[in-house]
């Protein structure tokens, strides 16, 4: 058995503390159109999502985080490996919602929040798209936020906020809103962040529940070992960070990577291969 991904522990359920991220499954690269679609030409059946789930679960990172209602061949995958590897894989929608102020706008929510369930999510992490609309930064609250919370438990589900804006997570704790934890953007480059680094960090250190980092590596803007090394030392161990592969190897290094950072030592990785390197002047 291969050696297994630490834990931390959420709302009452115990998480790997690598989440497997989605965005590198369906479609989303932060980079531009052209990857984009390279992603999902090659995502473009549950079969193909197979071989990743099952790298991430043979080191017991059994957490994925995704907008499942985009994506039900992704849903399909996630129950085929759960029968094939014999262990759950713990489902983190972020959902879109309509979170207007009209009856018709609630019912809306409560359907798509009800959907959320119905796919086998355990937790409903209101999309930042939509939780981000009711922040009122003049009340240091995020107006209304009970209704939905309410709804999420309601539905079976442990609620929690995409923060993308960090305030967010301030204010759910200022105001004790029934939140688990939050998604929060946080890497070495500062890359779609909205304040300082150090600001995040000190957020991310104060906050009264665990937090789900995100984009550790900033979209491919810095290499695994430097963006991975960055947030798992600058992280608390209740905490979280949310990794995302194009495939089953990208996997592979990515969870070495983060044991050497948790074990302070050197990854065990082969080198990088560019022309006419002089292998040998460098250990190689």
């Amino acid at each position: 058995m291969e050696k297994q991904f630490p834990r931390t522990t959420v709302g009452g359920v115990s998480l790997s503390r690598m989440l497997m991220g989605s965005n590198w499954l369906l479609g989303y690269s932060h980079t531009s159109v052209s990857a984009d679609e390279m992603i999902k030409r090659r995502y473009d059946s549950a079969e193909k999502f197979k071989p990743v789930l099952e790298t991430y679960l043979k080191y017991g990172v059994d957490t994925l985080m995704a907008p499942f209602g985009n994506s039900p061949e992704l849903v399909r995958a996630v129950k085929d490996t759960e029968q094939k590897m014999g262990r759950e894989i713990i489902m983190i929608d972020t959902p879109i919602m309509n979170v207007s102020d009209s009856a018709e706008a609630r019912k809306e929510a409560e359907t798509t929040i009800k959907e959320a369930a119905a796919r086998g999510s355990k937790f409903c992490l209101i999309h930042h798209s939509s939780c981000e609309q009711l922040v009122n930064k003049n009340l240091s609250q995020i107006v209304r936020l009970d209704d939905y919370t309410k709804m999420i438990r309601d539905a079976g589900m442990i609620p929690g906020l995409s923060a993308h804006m960090p305030e967010m997570i301030v204010y759910s704790d200022l105001n004790g809103y029934d939140v688990e934890t939050y998604i929060q953007i946080f890497n070495c480059m500062g890359f779609m962040m909205q304040v300082e680094i150090e600001t995040v960090g000190s957020i991310i250190q104060n906050a009264k529940k665990p937090v789900m980092t995100i984009k550790p590596m900033a979209a491919g803007r810095c290499s695994p070992y430097v963006g991975l090394t960055f947030s798992w030392n600058a992280i608390r161990e209740r905490d979280m960070v949310t990794v995302g592969a194009f495939s089953a190897d990208e996997v592979e290094e990515d969870i070495e990577i983060s044991f050497a950072a948790l074990e302070h030592r050197f990854p065990d990785l082969e080198k990088r291969s560019s022309p006419n390197t002089q292998q040998a002047a460098f250990g190689g």
